[in-house]
């Protein structure tokens, strides 16, 4: 499941003599020779991924819309309330205080901080999450690893185990969920196939909403930092 950037709007053309890609202010399409197989689009996609980012990030700072200020609160998808922030000179590259709902950062390097503070967030509860969501759907998974991909939301392994983007934590509950229902439906599934979104479906009635969000939401300048 692909982060960080818009869905790619896929053209086939029967004239198109090779893959193209461009990179717009609001979306990303891509052009492809009509027989062209999927596994050669999903290889072409992986080649330029670094290239997208970098290039999709300058296009946003470009059309202003990266507003480089650091957030006086985060709200987190298991958190009833904001989180309230404060950067102030400490020792401690942050500090969570769970019972007053704050957050202290240190103003040597904040925006690295906060990143590290949603990465150790999001390996402490991300993976007792899945495990709750695995057993209201009954679908059960091996391991789950908790990893920054650029481009990814979510994978599963032929073996069942899944990996989770920490930057999950940072999206409303019921989206969250759906990318663990997504990857808990692919344990039974390993494809995109309709029996598969069908199984997403059960689980998670407004999984389409949840996908929109996901895919129309950016993410934090500093989390990219």
């Amino acid at each position: 499941m692909t982060s960080n950037l818009p869905e790619i709007q896929i053209t086939r053309k029967l004239r198109a003599t090779r893959l193209r890609l461009r990179v717009e202010p609001m979306q990303i399409k891509l052009t492809v020779p009509q027989f062209c197989t999927q596994r050669q689009v999903q290889d072409f996609l992986k080649q330029s991924e670094q290239w997208m980012i970098e290039t999709w990030q300058k296009q946003q700072e470009k059309a202003g819309q990266i507003d480089k200020s650091l957030p006086t609160e985060l709200k987190l998808f298991n958190l009833g309330q904001p989180l309230q922030i404060a950067y102030q000179s400490q020792k401690n590259s942050f500090i969570y205080d769970e019972l007053r709902n704050q957050l202290l950062i240190s103003d040597r390097q904040p925006e690295q901080y906060l990143k590290a503070f949603v990465i150790a967030y999001a390996k402490q509860h991300l993976p007792l999450y899945l495990g709750d969501v695995s057993q209201e759907s009954n679908l059960s998974f091996g391991k789950c690893a908790i990893r920054q991909p650029k481009t990814r939301w979510g994978s599963c392994t032929s073996k069942h185990d899944i990996m989770l983007n920490s930057g999950l934590v940072l999206f409303p509950e019921k989206t969250t969920r759906y990318v663990c229902v997504h990857e808990l439906a692919h344990t039974k599934h390993f494809d995109h196939s309709p029996h598969f979104w069908a199984e997403v479906q059960k689980h998670d009635a407004n999984y389409q909403q949840h996908r929109k969000i996901l895919k129309s939401s950016p993410m934090p300048w500093w989390w990219n930092v």
